[in-house]
């Protein structure tokens, strides 16, 4: 959702639901100012071993922000984004990203994995992206 959206991330999803109360505890803690950067939802669902997207749905039932996305794309305040384009893209990285593309679209989980997979940062991956002009969604946590 985007900045807009702001205080009804909730309406995404059925009405009435209502969040895990053992993730909405974690998030809670951690929380600050109303967001809760990607990092720390990726530490909270390991910790609980829940997925991504069932930290972001709490989220969204609190009507919390998540912030500082490891992948450099919102979240960073007035700027936004964080990520700029590379200066060039490395063979085995744009092959990686594009033999994972769905409907021309780099999904962020995919993202992860080719970092992991090539040992660069996340980033590295985005501003690839960014490069080539290619869309990373959707977002695991279901901000976009």
């Amino acid at each position: 959702m985007t900045h807009s959206d702001a205080g009804r991330y909730s309406a995404k999803h059925e009405p009435g639901a209502s969040p895990d109360e053992r993730i909405a505890g974690a998030v809670r803690e951690k929380a600050a100012k109303g967001a809760l950067p990607c990092a720390e939802a990726e530490r909270i669902g390991a910790a609980l071993g829940v997925k991504l997207e069932d930290v972001g749905r709490t989220l969204d039932l609190l009507e919390l922000r998540i912030g500082r996305c490891q992948l450099g794309l919102f979240g960073y305040g007035p700027e936004r984004k964080a990520v700029q384009p590379a200066a060039s893209v490395a063979k085995d990285l744009d092959e990686a990203i594009r033999g994972r593309l769905a409907d021309g679209r780099l999904p962020c989980k995919a993202a992860w994995e080719i970092a992991a997979e090539l040992g660069i940062t996340r980033t590295e991956v985005s501003a690839a992206c960014e490069t080539q002009k290619i869309r990373i969604k959707p977002c695991q946590l279901g901000a976009f």
